[in-house]
């Protein structure tokens, strides 16, 4: 191993991400890896998010950034709804790692990538905002509202982190679209009608019998059921927009990438939607409510990878070098 001098000790202080790509090449594969470990933990902690509000233990740590007034960690007069809400908070320290982990790789891919190291950030910070309106959430008692926004923020997490992750099987030339402007329509109205569909998801949630904490929990004030029903609607819509962009793509002779994802995502809106309904009829057990969460977040990422099929980025020689060390990241476009 060289020995670090002083000048390379401040180098590395003023500017750590740079010194590591001045001495750090990574394979490309090694930059998809990371990209997809973040966005594994990104779907990781949204399903054990929902596993903290369907045992109970929203409230297991009362108070936020300690555990409790006098602990920084979980107690074992707290017992397992404690051990349930400090895993999960602790699990947040490995997304962050999972994230820094894509940001270092995507800085030291050679020639530089702005666009990657751009999403690697945007991540980060989506991460500590979410962990900031999580603390909140604990702080006004599991408001509803604030676990619908603590939710819907995961979900940004995962499409930010999900474009990471195709743009490193992509060059960085212009994007140059593989279908017409009425199908790329048609997708985002899908698009559209996915986002609805999860944001309607969230009050069902909220009005639903989940409440998080075996407390007195403010609930969202509508009937839940009927709200289930016009989730149910959207979901037949999301479905229905599918079923036509697969039909419209066969027809219009498509490349083989938007008509395989779009079948992918066909299959696994009909999962979806069984474990929906079978979660309806039997009074939402915990373990199939989990499941749904789990798909909904996969169904998301696969709607987004529908989007994101619908043009290819070739290899472009026109990349810039990395800036030297003395130059802060992202402090160029």
């Amino acid at each position: 191993m060289p020995k670090l001098t002083r000048a390379d000790a401040e180098a590395a202080l003023r500017n750590p991400l740079a010194f590591i790509a001045d001495r750090w090449t990574p394979d490309p594969r090694t930059v998809r890896r990371a990209a997809l470990a973040a966005l594994v933990m990104s779907v990781v902690i949204v399903v054990t998010g929902g596993a903290v509000r369907l045992t109970g233990s929203g409230l297991g740590c009362p108070t936020w950034p300690t555990c409790t007034d006098d602990s920084l960690t979980t107690t074992r007069a707290m017992g397992f709804h404690g051990v349930i809400e400090f895993g999960n908070r602790m699990l947040t320290y490995v997304l962050c790692a999972a994230v820094g982990w894509a940001i270092i790789a995507a800085r030291s891919q050679k020639p530089w990538r702005r666009g990657l190291t751009r999403l690697g950030w945007a991540q980060f910070w989506v991460v500590m905002g979410n962990a900031v309106l999580g603390g909140i959430v604990v702080l006004v008692g599991l408001n509803p509202y604030t676990v619908a926004a603590h939710f819907l923020l995961s979900t940004a997490l995962i499409a930010i982190a999900t474009v990471m992750w195709q743009r490193t099987r992509e060059g960085d030339g212009a994007p140059r679209p593989l279908v017409g402007k009425a199908v790329q329509q048609l997708v985002w109205f899908l698009v559209a009608a996915s986002v609805l569909l999860i944001a309607v998801g969230t009050v069902v949630t909220g009005a639903g019998p989940h409440a998080g904490d075996s407390s007195e929990v403010e609930r969202i004030p509508i009937d839940w059921e009927t709200v289930s029903k016009l989730h149910a609607v959207l979901a037949w819509i999301v479905v229905t927009l599918t079923f036509a962009l697969w039909f419209v793509l066969k027809a219009v002779d498509a490349p083989k990438a938007p008509l395989a994802r779009t079948r992918e995502l066909f299959i696994v809106l009909l999962a979806q939607g069984a474990v929906g309904y079978v979660q309806y009829f039997t009074h939402l057990p915990e373990a199939l409510v989990a499941a749904h969460m789990l798909g909904s977040t996969v169904m998301w990422i696969w709607v987004l990878r529908v989007l994101l099929s619908l043009r290819e980025r070739p290899e472009t020689g026109l990349d810039l070098p990395a800036p030297s060390a003395g130059v802060p990241v992202g402090t160029r476009a």
